[in-house]
């Protein structure tokens, strides 16, 4: 299952992510892909009703939007592949709308100091995807967003075994991905439909 916070499809980040459930599904696996963009979720409210039930099952979040729905996809997922590209050294405003949601996954009773994950055995494997006008290898180290997409990854249960960051992507309005890094994305996904 691939979960795509860009707000174009078509674009670096929805061409990477549909390289990679290619990639997968010639392996045998059956893939879908989430747009955030026509999803409903809201703005998470911090009220932490959805993380004070202690367990390992996850908080409901009160809010009545698209997250529930999203969350039960995720839960029958074998892997899920995160992508967004990097809007003003981070994720997308909607990504990151999304990450937040996911704070029932903790459990954090009034009174303590931090949270607590409620499962620390991931049941899936994820694959992140990141875009950015600089060169690839600076989106981890000059930017938050590698590390809240591997905090996503975490948040829905799952362990990152593979990342993609395409750079240099703002050269041209509509610039096409290169042939190896879609050779590249497309072995992460023959990878992820064999293990």
């Amino acid at each position: 299952m691939a979960i795509v916070g860009s707000y174009r499809k078509g674009g670096t980040i929805d061409t990477a992510v549909q390289a990679i459930l290619e990639g997968a599904r010639e392996k045998g696996a059956e893939t879908q892909t989430i747009y955030l963009t026509e999803k409903h979720v809201d703005f998470c409210t911090n009220c932490r009703r959805c993380t004070q039930a202690p367990g390992l099952q996850r908080g409901q979040c009160v809010q009545q939007d698209d997250l529930q729905a999203i969350l039960d996809e995720v839960d029958t997922a074998d892997a899920i592949v995160l992508g967004s590209p990097v809007n003003y050294w981070n994720l997308t405003a909607i990504t990151r709308r999304f990450m937040e949601r996911l704070l029932g996954c903790v459990y954090w009773p009034w009174g303590m100091s931090s949270p607590q994950p409620r499962d620390t055995q991931p049941a899936r494997k994820a694959v992140l995807v990141a875009s950015s006008g600089m060169p690839g290898f600076c989106i981890p180290l000059l930017t938050g967003a590698a590390r809240a997409l591997r905090v996503t990854a975490k948040m829905l249960g799952a362990k990152t075994v593979a990342k993609l960051w395409i750079g240099l992507v703002a050269q041209k309005p509509q610039q096409a991905l290169p042939a190896r890094t879609l050779a590249h994305a497309r072995r992460i996904g023959l990878r992820l439909g064999r293990e």
